[in-house]
């Protein structure tokens, strides 16, 4: 019988011993690049996370933090059941989300379109000017727009008034409060616009030649070629829209401070868990407000990626 043994030379070894002492050498750097964002993950979001999690399932208040109690899910059984304020705060919410949503996202996707036409002149001035008002602070931008849809003396309805158009009262009247939230965010759409901009310029050619051939006009060619190739923008997109209007905030904060007037229709869940803790000090009970709209965030994402198999193209996967 002949028994075969394999035999590793010392050259070998030793040139496996260096391989696994470089890939350490290599992951140790890796983690070290890793480290700050690790530390800011476990410190800013899942630590906090946990600690909203065991608050709100107590009587917690920042005036009086002696007193806490844990009072189980008490919290959650008040939200759902006996408060009134977070169904109404949550259809504000959704009842926005519906109307600014698709605007959000078609706005800035016409303009990506229009500024790629090669037709038109001045394009690169036009992505500036689209972009600039993207680097004025939000609040300083929000304060300048509750005055220019200023019913009395805003530039909107002297502009109306010299068309001969009565002029809406913006802000106070429940059927254009939605409408002006929406105007005041078209006032930071370059960002979006230029990143769908960007995605456009890198379809390649060859497709708009092929549907050329095949007789497609500049709509289906943008249907047809454009949207599809695009498509994981445009999710990136709708996704970052989605939850920025589940903790849509700071408008109704500072244009009606944080009143939710008028009536109830600027009263925003994020808006009703800010009152709830800093106002009402019921800091328990807004941990398990944020957990409702974190959970109503996260669904509404999973639901946007359930149905992003059917539209959504990926270059060399599956639709």
């Amino acid at each position: 019988m002949t028994i075969f043994t394999s035999r590793i030379s010392p050259a070998e070894s030793l040139g496996v011993r260096k391989l696994s002492s470089l890939a350490r050498r290599e992951a140790l750097w890796g983690l070290a690049f890793l480290a700050p964002w690790i530390i800011g993950l476990l410190a800013f979001i899942l630590l906090p996370m946990i600690a909203s999690l065991v608050l709100s399932m107590t009587n917690y208040t920042i005036t009086h933090p002696e007193s806490i109690e844990f009072i189980g899910l008490q919290n959650y059984q008040h939200m759902l059941f006996e408060d009134p304020a977070v169904g109404e705060s949550v259809s504000v919410t959704i009842r926005f989300l519906i109307l600014a949503v698709p605007i959000g996202i078609l706005t800035p996707l016409f303009l990506a379109a229009l500024l790629n036409s090669q037709n038109l002149l001045a394009s690169r001035l036009f992505r500036t000017l689209f972009f600039m008002p993207s680097l004025v602070p939000f609040v300083s931008a929000i304060i300048i727009w509750g005055g220019v849809l200023n019913p009395e003396y805003g530039w909107v309805n002297r502009f109306l008034e010299g068309a001969g158009i009565a002029g809406p009262n913006w802000l106070n009247d429940v059927r254009f409060i939605y409408p002006a939230f929406i105007i005041m965010g078209m006032w930071g759409i370059g960002g979006p616009m230029l990143i769908m901009l960007a995605s456009m310029q890198g379809v390649p050619t060859e497709l708009y030649d092929a549907a050329k051939v095949d007789g497609a006009g500049a709509a289906r060619r943008f249907l047809n070629v454009t949207v599809p190739m695009i498509s994981p923008v445009i999710l990136y997109q709708l996704t970052l829209a989605l939850i920025g209007t589940f903790q849509y905030f700071l408008v109704p904060f500072i244009i009606k401070n944080g009143t939710g007037q008028p009536g109830t229709h600027t009263l925003f869940l994020n808006l009703y868990l800010f009152k709830t803790a800093f106002t009402f000090d019921q800091m328990g009970y807004a941990s398990a407000l944020a957990w409702l709209l974190f959970v109503l965030a996260m669904s509404a994402t999973i639901i946007l990626f359930w149905t992003a198999r059917r539209w959504v193209y990926y270059a060399g996967g599956e639709r």
